[in-house]
């Protein structure tokens, strides 16, 4: 069967790159990293030995490579395990003219990618996504970072990459729960800013939507075109135009998203965390008469349609708004919650009252 042509979607900004969509796409690596790169520190997960050699050895034809794996998952976003990698790179002598290569999910693209942005104060590093989280959320937009004891992602930089790979044959050996658990920010791109990722996710079988199905291939393409679109218009989360948000959209679902991730001590997947969130503010935006009930519903409907969670109940309403109040979206004592309107017009509801808080979260589920 003829390969079906790469998608390449730009992401405009000051340091426009290209973000490729397609299969077996490691013999584009050179060409992403550009002249001049002598050294390459791949950045990978332990438990990828296997499924990075391809990568490794379309580097190393032109490369010095040098390897760094890291844990698994949330463990590698640590203080000491960025303080490993800066080691490693002291030790071999990284200059400004080399660069990195991340390899692995979201976790991975955060961490490698805080790592080349504080590296003598930022080197070149292009992300090669293996999650179809990473793909459509971590890797695109230049946000690192690492977790700390009091919260996730409240240490990190802004750090455009030179470019993303988004190879959809590494999510074949991706367990089925991981893929489903990525469609939790695919789904979400749908209601903050293109519908049309709903009408597929509604109009196709669950369980065909497949990392070499046409349908999976158009939505992580929809769902990377929303975040291109949003993070070129604002890198830093300065705010949109006209009362858009700007780049906190992208953030639709997450203050709750975190705050149970946190209480969970990260055993959660970030998707399923973010499914329920957005049912969450969703039930917000209700009780605060922003948003029709009929949307509400339909957040229940397409997020359960793919495997998500859609309640929750495992921690007290207490704890969570405790967790809420350390959310780098908060102004001083003040939630702020990116809501809708409707399905692709989203808003910012500041300073919800208590009680709506409460209600929403009895509303999926909850206990006081």
């Amino acid at each position: 069967m003829r390969k079906k042509k790469d998608t390449v979607l730009r992401v405009g900004g000051q340091s426009p790159y290209d973000v490729v969509i397609g299969h077996d796409l490691s013999e584009r690596l050179p060409q992403m990293l550009g002249v001049g790169v002598q050294r390459v520190a791949v950045v990978f997960s332990d438990a990828l030995s296997e499924l990075v050699r391809p990568v490794l050895d379309s580097l190393a034809a032109a490369y010095d490579v040098m390897v760094l794996p890291i844990p698994d998952g949330e463990r590698a976003k640590k203080a000491a395990v960025a303080v490993s990698c800066w080691e490693a790179l002291g030790e071999a002598g990284f200059t400004r003219s080399d660069a990195l290569v991340t390899f692995g999910g979201g976790a991975t693209t955060d961490l490698g990618g805080f790592v080349a942005a504080t590296w003598l104060r930022g080197v070149k590093v292009v992300h090669v996504p293996t999650t179809l989280l990473g793909m459509v959320d971590a890797a695109v937009g230049g946000k690192t970072g690492i977790n700390t004891r009091s919260g996730k992602n409240l240490v990190g930089s802004f750090h455009e990459p030179a470019g993303v790979l988004c190879d959809l044959s590494t999510l074949r050996g991706l367990p089925r729960p991981e893929l489903v658990a990525g469609l939790g920010e695919v789904v979400k791109c749908g209601f903050i800013a293109d519908p049309a990722i709903l009408d597929l996710v509604e109009g196709n079988d669950p369980a065909e939507i497949t990392p070499d199905s046409a349908a999976l291939r158009e939505l992580v393409e929809r769902a990377v075109a929303v975040k291109a679109e949003v993070v070129a218009a604002d890198l830093k989360e300065t705010g949109g135009a006209k009362g858009h948000p700007g780049r906190e959209v992208l953030n639709y679902g997450h203050t709750m998203a975190h705050a149970i991730e946190r209480t969970e001590n990260y055993r959660i997947r970030h998707g399923e965390a973010v499914a329920i969130g957005c049912v969450y503010v969703a039930e917000l935006a209700a009780r605060a008469g922003t948003l029709d009930v009929d949307v509400v519903e339909r957040h229940r409907e397409v997020f359960a349609r793919v495997g998500l969670p859609t309640t929750y109940a495992k921690a007290s309403f207490d704890d969570l708004h405790a967790a809420m109040k350390v959310d780098k979206k908060s102004r001083g004592s003040q939630l702020r919650f990116v809501v809708l309107t409707d399905v692709a017009k989203p808003a910012v509801l500041a300073g919800p009252s208590l009680a709506d808080l409460r209600d929403a979260y009895t509303a999926i589920g909850g206990r006081s």
